[in-house]
Order: C-alpha cells, then sequence, then structure tokens
C-alpha cells in the first residue's frame, strides 16, 4: 500500500445498488449509525473510523486519532470528504482532535446540515 492508500472504488463501485446510490448520494446511509451514538460507541461529531488496512500508513497519527470516538460527521467531512487525500485527512482529524471545542462541533454540526444532502464529493 502507498502513502496515497485509496482502499474504495468510489462512485463506480459494481457492488453498489440503484437503491444503494441514491442513500449514499443524500448520505441517507449514515442514518443508522445513530444507533451508534445512542449505545455510546461514536459521537456524533469526530473523526471517521479508519479501515484496520490503514492503520499502518497513518503512522504517528494514529496515537492522537485513535484516542477518541470516531463520529457521524466531522472537520474532514465538511473539510472535503473524498475529494481530499488520505494525508488531508490526518491533517484535518488532528486539527479537530488538538481544536476541539464546543463551537467548533456547533460549526460543524451546521456546516454538515446542508452538506450531508449535497452529493458531491460522497460516493
Amino acid at each position: 500500500m502507498g502513502a496515497g492508500v485509496a482502499l474504495h472504488l468510489g462512485a463506480h463501485d459494481p457492488r453498489v445498488t440503484r437503491v444503494g446510490k441514491f442513500l449514499r448520494r443524500y448520505s441517507l446511509d449514515e442514518l443508522p449509525q445513530f444507533i451508534n451514538v445512542l449505545k455510546g460507541d461514536m459521537n456524533l461529531i469526530g473523526p471517521r473510523s479508519y479501515l484496520p488496512q490503514e492503520l499502518p500508513v497513518m503512522g504517528a497519527s494514529a496515537r492522537v486519532i485513535l484516542k477518541v470516538r470516531p463520529g457521524i460527521t466531522g472537520w474532514w467531512q465538511v473539510m472535503g470528504r473524498n475529494a481530499t487525500s488520505f494525508q488531508e485527512r490526518l491533517q484535518l482529524d488532528e486539527y479537530y482532535i488538538s481544536n476541539w471545542s464546543l463551537w467548533l462541533d456547533l460549526q460543524i454540526l451546521l456546516m454538515t446540515l446542508p452538506f450531508g444532502f449535497r452529493h458531491r464529493n460522497a460516493y
């Protein structure tokens, strides 16, 4: 695996049905994650979960990012989502953790509402 790990097939994944594409396009596939928030396994806002295959590529960032619960939405999602590189994602997640505040969470939440229903960079 190289430094620019791309572990998804993106918008052209042949395994995704029409219904699945619709759900993904408008981020409706995220709704079941609220169960994990209610259970306490996730936060509403925080870094997205990383795949086990990505851990070796995360380097020193893993020590910081993996100390916090993953979130449904976060700084990475509102600042570029899948249009960012893996390294940019790590930097955005570390920025969020280092600069966490209630106001930053509120900003992310307000940015997520319109962003979550646009289909740009969502797959």
